[in-house]
């Protein structure tokens, strides 16, 4: 495992008094609290960082055990704990999270567990303590869900999956319990779950609709009614549709005599099923206006929508027309020889 600088993460030099490790962990703690950075995960890592660090450094005994085999470590280097040193052993990741559980990505480091995990939990009294909860109201979270424009024409249920951070469970969003620094959220107050969420598509589904789903944002804390996910919807191109200047765009096949002659063809906008007059002399990359078929506009009313036809055979031919198309190629074929 690699070296935990602690001295190093606050700023510290080795021989600091208490007040100044104090106060350097509030200060770094607020310059690197996840809220303060978008929640970027980078700003999270380093506040737990910040957060093991004093952990360590304002217990006297884990200061002790720590500055004994720290002295000629670097910051980065493989570390072993020595195994002869006396006094309490370390303890495993599977130990460590049966005792006090484990959010995703939250946590002590390994080095922090090797060293001190069975004290941590003796100073726990084997697991969390007790701690009191204040009901509070869960915080909102925002979310942006990319959906296919055949899913958003077809309409029905599309399933997701996102982050999102709930109240920790070991300090009830304290981020401390008693002196210690959670071990579940490292501070933090919070940890991150997966939620899986079913959603209808609205009949008003367009590109930048914004959604607010009730109950679906971070847990309350203490029993309190949880906060809100309020979901931008992104619409996006598949093998059949595309938005071409946020305006739908249907891909069809007409067959060649079609194109030529003119005729009929079925397409599937985002209002249903329209038909549509296909003009003689169409070439592959036409584009057939369909006014008010494509997304609502937000205002009531609905946008246009545009075919754009590709000339193509179909899949299954009778024999009259492979012989049709055979003299056509013979024609073809004469009318560019040798003269």
């Amino acid at each position: 495992m690699k070296f935990q600088d602690y001295y190093d993460v606050l700023g510290l030099p080795r021989d600091a008094k208490p007040d100044a490790i104090k106060k350097a962990y509030r200060k770094l703690a607020l310059e690197w609290h996840p809220d303060r950075h978008g929640g970027a995960e980078s700003a999270e890592a380093r506040f737990k960082q910040i957060s093991e660090a004093y952990e360590v450094l304002s217990d006297p005994q884990k200061r002790a055990r720590y500055d004994r085999f720290g002295e000629h470590w670097e910051q980065g280097q493989e570390f072993q704990p020595p195994q002869s040193e006396a006094g309490p052993r370390g303890a495993g990741a599977a130990e460590f999270e049966a005792a006090f559980g484990a959010g995703e990505a939250t946590g002590f480091s390994e080095f922090f567990r090797s060293m001190f995990g069975e004290q941590y939990a003796r100073d726990f009294g084997g697991g969390p303590k007790a701690h009191a909860r204040y009901r509070y109201r869960g915080a909102d979270v925002r979310a942006e869900l990319a959906v296919p424009l055949t899913v958003a024409i077809e309409g029905g249920k599309h399933g997701f999956e996102f982050l999102a951070h709930a109240s920790c469970p070991t300090c009830g969003g304290a981020g401390f319990v008693d002196p210690h620094v959670c071990p579940t959220c490292t501070g933090l107050g919070r940890v991150r779950r997966r939620k899986q969420v079913e959603l209808k598509i609205p009949q008003d589904v367009r590109d930048g609709l914004k959604l607010r789903l009730r109950g679906l944002g971070e847990a309350g804390e203490g029993g309190g009614e949880a906060g809100d996910l309020h979901l931008t919807l992104r619409l996006e191109d598949d093998a059949h549709y595309r938005l071409v200047d946020g305006q739908l765009e249907v891909q069809a096949s007409a067959a060649p005599w079609v194109a030529h002659a003119g005729g009929k063809l079925d397409v599937r906008t985002a209002r249903g099923w329209v038909t549509v007059s296909v003009p003689p002399g169409s070439r592959s990359g036409t584009r057939l206006r369909l006014r008010a078929q494509g997304f609502s506009d937000g205002h009531g009313g609905h946008a246009d929508a545009f075919v754009r036809l590709t000339i193509d055979l179909p899949s299954v031919l009778s024999a009259r027309q492979k012989a049709l198309l055979d003299e056509l190629a013979a024609e073809a074929n004469s009318s560019t020889g040798p003269q």
